[in-house]
């Protein structure tokens, strides 16, 4: 399939790298995404080696790590603030760092012009209101009042995708673990040239994202998946940062403005069967949503863009390319969705605890491999 017309469902970070990289191997292509504003919360994500990777691949790795900080290293600490390791992490693209963080409105605005400047159409405020798969094309009706034929469909819209629920209806949603995650931008110490975690049932992450700014996170039990108002949010976090380690307390108090904390859920879940059903596939959190843990939701989601792209003009039979993206992905992201949840469910005591270090080593040896 070495030509065609795709449309994307979904304008977060898996639909535009889809997006990038359908248009570098030449497919036209429409990303629909259902926010008018296209907007992000304004917090940081954790950006591992493999995703440094795929950034080259997609030719976005110099404004990408200049809108960031890169670093090389892990350190895990246990609940009372020992250090306990350093992990060195791989660089896996000569001349850049190991990893990155970097807040997500500026990842965003990368992808997006990017997406733009590629050539691809972008509606916003637009949903797919209907799709027609006929075998040989789908028919696509959307909100905008708009119609057009596709040759392929891509979901990309995250874990409550409609468009898996359309093509998988028989499948269970994804399933709340019982704990959630709270965000919040602080000032960055001059030192912190790490990722640095905080074992514990309430587990602690801070992550540099700028000259003056990092982000924590920390994750905590919640079994009743509470919805907390808005007005105090900043004082519930304040709260559950109460029993960590003394450091982690005397940033809780810099924990002030309700409107700047990002609270979470975590659910996750992985399709272990087929990812598409005719000419509609499915990418990202839409088919393998993780929890935080291991920091890979957006990195599997970005290769899963190069690898279908790449797919797709190995193979002139759409069913035959959406069947080896399938087969090349799922060990991978399934590892990511088992391991991480499996340290969600040490934390809050319903599996065993694991070694953050050795977890977090291992992760980085499995996602050195080529994808």
């Amino acid at each position: 399939m070495n030509s065609g017309n795709i449309l994307v469902i979904g304008g977060g970070i898996g639909g535009l790298t889809a997006a990038i990289a359908l248009r570098a191997k030449g497919f036209d292509v429409t990303v629909i995404e259902r926010d008018p504003d296209w907007s992000v919360y304004g917090v940081g994500i954790i950006q591992q080696s493999n995703v440094i990777r795929a950034m080259a691949q997609l030719g976005l790795i110099d404004e990408y790590v200049a809108s960031g900080v890169g670093f090389d290293a892990v350190e895990i600490f246990t609940p009372t603030g020992v250090k306990v390791a350093r992990v060195p992490t791989p660089r896996l693209v000569d001349g850049y760092p190991a990893n990155m963080g970097i807040a997500r409105p500026a990842l965003h605005k990368i992808l997006g012009d990017r997406t733009i400047a590629s050539g691809a159409k972008v509606l916003l405020g637009v949903t797919a209101t209907k799709l027609r798969d006929d075998g040989a094309g789908v028919d696509a009706t959307l909100s905008n009042g708009e119609q057009a034929r596709f040759d392929l469909v891509i979901g990309a819209d995250g874990v409550y995708s409609q468009t898996r629920a359309a093509l998988f209806p028989e499948l269970a949603g994804p399933q709340f673990t019982g704990q959630a995650v709270w965000r919040y931008n602080l000032p960055r110490p001059a030192d912190l040239d790490a990722l640095q975690a905080y074992n514990g049932p309430t587990g602690v992450g801070l992550v540099p994202i700028s000259e003056d700014l990092m982000y924590i996170y920390v994750t905590t039990p919640e079994p009743d998946n509470p919805r907390y108002p808005r007005e105090g949010l900043a004082a519930v976090m304040r709260s559950k940062m109460a029993g960590c380690a003394p450091y982690i307390r005397e940033l809780s108090e810099l924990v002030t403005d309700d409107d700047g904390v990002v609270y979470r859920p975590l659910e996750g879940m992985l399709v272990e069967g087929e990812w598409h059903r005719g000419r509609i596939a499915l990418l990202g959190d839409a088919v393998h949503a993780t929890t935080p843990h291991l920091g890979q939701g957006a990195g599997m989601a970005i290769e899963d863009s190069l690898v279908l792209a790449e797919e797709l003009v190995r193979h002139d039979d759409v069913e035959t390319a959406l069947t080896a993206y399938r087969n090349r992905r799922f060990d991978r992201c399934a590892y990511i969705v088992r391991s991480s949840l499996a340290i969600c469910m040490g934390q809050i005591g319903k599996g065993p605890p694991v070694d953050n270090a050795k977890a977090t080593h291992e992760m980085f040896q499995v996602v050195a491999e080529p994808i």
